[in-house]
Order: structure tokens, then sequence, then C-alpha cells
């Protein structure tokens, strides 16, 4: 397939958000899907589902979720999973992710997307996991990588070999959070772009994109937050133009922002940003 047959499939889209919606129902020819938060949804009214139908019918919706905490050797909570069953038949959406993390031990909720230790264990737990939410839900996840300001404590193997193990044995497609392998990367000292190459690219499906700020780090130095406040910065942009070079499958691309959001123009300029960086790979 030529690179401009390629380049014609991917697709750049935007993450729902109340504080963009105007802008995005003013301009949603030039957003080619969004990505709605499912868990804002879960006990939405009749009116709340019927909108999200009617904007799914208007341009590709996907639902993201961020509460299942699959990574975990805690089997995952069936309610959850129901939930997003019957939100994936009312509005007909395409597709649907979550995160390789856990959010809840011990009956605790922690509040935040963990990373669990990097273990045989650990991947094993998320296998198992995926595959009881493919079973209830009727179709698989894409599963996102997150980002972590520390190596997981007990980890016995490295984030790109227990994310392939885990992709690999359920089978499923891996949406992979640039910025979040950046943070990581760069958190350990390592360069972004090998860790890139050693992530399974050709089960890539979608792409998010979004930007962080530096914190200081306890003993000196700095760590990369990941917070959704900021632009995607150029070496994220890179990563995309390396990724379409590496990996000849349609990409879904979704630009993030979760606050101090700018004027929808430069939310625009942000997704043409993202388009110039496909097709930068993709003609390479």
């Amino acid at each position: 397939m030529a690179a401009s047959q390629r380049a014609a499939r991917d697709r750049v889209g935007l993450g729902w958000r109340g504080e963009l919606a105007a802008g995005i129902l003013s301009n949603l020819a030039q957003i080619d899907v969004l990505e709605v938060i499912a868990d804002d949804y879960y006990h939405a009214s009749g009116a709340g589902i019927a909108a999200l139908g009617s904007l799914a019918r208007q341009v590709p919706v996907s639902l993201h979720g961020v509460g299942m905490g699959l990574a975990s050797t805690i089997p995952a909570d069936p309610r959850r999973l129901h939930a997003m069953a019957r939100l994936m038949r009312q509005v007909q959406a395409e597709s649907w992710s979550e995160h390789l993390s856990f959010v809840r031990a011990g009956g605790v909720e922690i509040g935040h997307l963990a990373a669990p230790p990097r273990t045989p264990q650990s991947a094993g737990g998320a296998v198992a996991n995926i595959a009881l939410a493919t079973r209830i839900v009727g179709s698989a996840p894409l599963m996102e990588n997150i980002a972590t300001l520390v190596q997981p404590p007990a980890s016995t193997m490295d984030e790109a070999a227990w994310l392939t193990q885990i992709v690999d044995g359920a089978q499923v497609p891996l949406l992979l959070d640039l910025h979040n392998l950046y943070a990581n990367a760069v958190n350990v000292g390592e360069a972004p772009e090998e860790l890139l190459l050693r992530f399974p690219l050709d089960r890539v499906g979608a792409v998010h994109l979004s930007g962080g700020h530096w914190i200081a780090a306890p003993g000196g130095g700095q760590r990369l937050l990941d917070d959704h406040l900021h632009d995607v910065p150029p070496a994220v942009f890179a990563l995309l133009t390396q990724l379409a070079r590496h990996a000849p499958q349609p990409l879904t691309v979704i630009v993030e922002r979760d606050g101090n959001y700018p004027s929808f123009e430069h939310v625009l300029g942000q997704l043409e940003l993202a388009r110039a960086a496909l097709r930068a790979g993709r003609s390479a």
C-alpha cells in the first residue's frame, strides 16, 4: 500500500469535554473522531444518553474508561463492565478503551491511575481481566499505557516487555499514549525514541497526545508530570512522526485537554500539527 493511501486512512480527533463542546459542535468538519469519557455517562439521564447518541451519529465516537483497573491481579468489577456494555449499545460507539493500571486494592479506591508492579503475575491478571471485559462488553478494548513518576516497586519486567506480554496475551490493540511514553522515558533517563521502538507498534490502533509540566523530584532534579493542561510538546509530535514511519496500519490520534483551555482555534491548531506529524512519517 502506498504511503499516500495509508495516510488517507489516518484520523485525528479530540477528547470531548464540556468546556470545548461549543467549539467542537461548530467545527465538526475539522474533527475526524471524538473520544468520550465513559465513566461520565454510566449514570447519566436518558436525555444525556440521547444527546451522546446524537453526537455519535454525526461523528465517530469512542468511549474511554478510567475506572476499571484492569491491570491487576484483582478481578475486574462486573458492574463497571456491564455499565460499559450498556453504554456501547445505547450510543453505538465504534470502540472502547481502558488503561493498563490499577485503581483500587483491599476495597480502597486510590483515586488515580497507578502502575502495578510489572511482573508476570500482574500481566497475567491483566490478560484475565481483559478477557472478562471482552466477554461482557462484547468487543475487545484498546488498552492504554499510563504515565508514572517512578518505576513501579517490585517490578521484574521493563515497561515495553510487560505491555507486550499483555497485549499479545489478550490479543487486543494498543492505545499508545505518546506523552505517557515520553514522560516515563525522560523520568528514568531513557531515550523516548528508543523506548518507542521496543513497544509492539504493530498492535497500535489509536494514539493519545497531551502535554505536561516539570515538577521537582525528591532529592533534586525534575520529573515530567502528565497533566493534560498544556500543549503537546514538539518532542511528542516527533514521536508521532516516528510511529507513523514504523506502523503502516491506520492510526486514530486523539488530542487530550483537561483544563487551562486555550481558544478553540488554538485547539484546532494542535490537531493540524498532529496531521502534519503523521504526514511527515508516512512520506518518509
